[in-house]
């Protein structure tokens, strides 16, 4: 798995396929059947249904449907069916989320950053930020003269950029790193968790995995106790009651007492969706249930989490298609050099 980003590639787009959303952190995300030059790609269900595609310089990841896109140094969105939903005008543009996009524009010589709703239409003007994050529990991370701090939904400051870095809101704390320390904030800017990790991701089903200075990662509560001590490599989010961690140079799955229920064996790993998660195993990337038992066969260069309509996007070879719980092909990509 990468950032889902791709390089002048193709998107091939369906007048009758609308592609699923799928559920990752904290986000609907719609990964896009992306396909190199030349490639095609049909709909399994209809093997004669000819594609259209247009070509784009960068596609990013699909959320809350629409995808940002880039041609000629100027960014747009399409949509799901690979129609331009949104016109290519600005310098930068990021993913959507609580129906706002984070967007750049060059002025004097430097970006401002604005948000824009799904018509396109700017709802906070650009502004002299130096980054900003998208939009989660109504407040958005924004950067200024070096510096984090959050705006609300007009583009009000509602905590004062002070931060050297932030992450976003989740289950109403928010990571933030002071003097290389990481600690917790709440929506008013309060310090919730003194600043005392190295690393520190969000909340999710009320835990959050943090690392310390020895390297290890645990898990704590909303008050900063280590619910689960500092023992693994590494660790993902909770995610249907399991996380994902990895001990030396495995991973495997803990419940949330920190016993392992999934023995470290795996070269890779995230967190199940759908009562599935995807494994990597003899460098190709399958999927297992909650006993630890392989259900579709490591085969995938790379692969997704499955979402709520039960589909997850799979890769091999630069071909992209979407598979069921069984490992069925839904939507499948045809690539004819």
């Amino acid at each position: 798995m990468g950032d889902w980003t791709y390089n002048h590639y193709t998107v091939a787009s369906f007048a009758s396929t609308v592609l699923p959303a799928i559920v990752f952190g904290y986000l609907l995300v719609v990964p896009a059947l992306i396909v190199r030059s030349q490639d095609t790609i049909q709909s399994a269900a209809n093997a004669d249904t000819k594609a259209q595609t247009v070509e784009f310089d960068i596609v990013r990841d699909f959320t809350e449907g629409l995808a940002a896109v880039e041609v000629g140094q100027k960014w747009g969105y399409i949509d799901t069916k690979g129609n331009l939903a949104i016109p290519l005008q600005f310098d930068w543009a990021w993913e959507f989320s609580e129906g706002l996009a984070g967007v750049g524009i060059y002025d004097s010589g430097s970006i401002k950053w604005g948000f824009i709703d799904k018509t396109g239409t700017v709802v906070i003007p650009p502004q002299p930020f130096d980054r900003v994050r998208g939009f989660t529990e109504g407040l958005a991370a924004v950067a200024m003269n070096g510096k984090w701090g959050y705006i609300d939904r007009t583009g009000k400051i509602v905590i004062q950029p002070k931060f050297d870095n932030a992450s976003r809101f989740w289950e109403g704390l928010a990571p933030v790193e002071v003097d290389e320390q990481w600690g917790y904030v709440n929506q008013d800017g309060q310090m919730m968790v003194q600043p005392r990790f190295e690393l520190a991701q969000e909340f999710f089903e009320e835990l959050a995995g943090v690392m310390t200075s020895d390297g290890k990662t645990g898990y704590i509560d909303r008050t900063g106790k280590f619910v689960i001590p500092p023992q693994f490599d590494w660790g993902w989010e909770f995610s249907e009651g399991l996380a994902a961690v990895k001990t030396g140079n495995r991973w495997g799955f803990i419940d949330k007492t920190g016993q392992l229920v999934i023995q470290p064996q795996f070269e890779d790993a995230w967190g199940f969706s759908e009562g599935l998660a995807a494994i990597k195993l003899h460098a190709k990337w399958g999927y297992i249930d909650k006993t630890g038992r392989v259900v579709i066969e490591p085969q995938f260069d790379n692969t997704f989490r499955f979402s709520e309509t039960g589909l997850a996007w799979v890769e091999v070879g630069g071909s992209a298609w979407y598979i069921d719980k069984t490992g069925k092909s839904v939507v499948s990509s045809a690539a004819e050099q």
